[in-house]
């Protein structure tokens, strides 16, 4: 009589999937991620260079794939993962890069914090810099960003007085942002 080995039976990347997507049990989900942290892990750290951010972009990254792994048929797991963590390090890097923007922005719409405030002919080109950049903006960015930073009007407002989607003036208020920097920058030769 021979002796069946007590090896456990592997289950498969594939078989895992369809078992998450039927059940919904995230230690199934666990089982199938655990293997791969440190991949997710180092493709985070390549783009985003700091630890702790990596760290916290691997539990993101967790948390997002509970629901998308229900609306996506994946085919293979390790490879859909990878771009999913890509696209999430580039997508925190754009948004890092809009608040620094949004920053500089803000603090030279608001008060000038750069210049000297005895220095009356800096003021002027700025603010004919910043006023010739204003002109360059399509008319939906142009209004929004003077009811945002002119009138300080919130998104609600500006959306109630112009009819515009709340969400497209948000929109219009970052893009106008984005591109009043470029021109200024210009401007000043950068």
């Amino acid at each position: 009589m021979f002796l069946k080995s007590s090896k456990p039976k592997q289950i498969s990347e594939a078989e895992l999937l369809v078992e998450y997507k039927n059940s919904g049990n995230l230690t199934i989900l666990g089982n199938l991620y655990e293997p791969l942290m440190d991949m997710v892990y180092a493709i985070s750290y390549k783009y985003l260079k700091d630890d702790e951010a990596s760290k916290d972009a691997v539990m993101a990254i967790f948390e997002q794939i509970i629901d998308d792994l229900k609306m996506h048929e994946i085919q293979n797991f390790r490879s859909w993962l990878h771009s999913v963590t890509r696209n999430h390090c580039l997508m925190l890097i754009r948004k890092n890069k809009e608040d620094i923007d949004e920053i500089i922005i803000e603090k030279f719409m608001e008060n000038e914090t750069d210049l000297h405030p005895l220095d009356d002919l800096t003021i002027d080109l700025q603010l004919n810099k910043l006023d010739s950049c204003l002109e360059t903006l399509n008319q939906e960015q142009k209004i929004c960003i003077k009811l945002f930073y002119l009138e300080d009007k919130s998104y609600r407002e500006i959306a109630i007085t112009t009819n515009y989607d709340e969400i497209k003036v948000k929109s219009y208020i970052q893009n106008g942002k984005r591109n009043l920097k470029n021109c200024i920058d210009k401007k000043n030769g950068f």
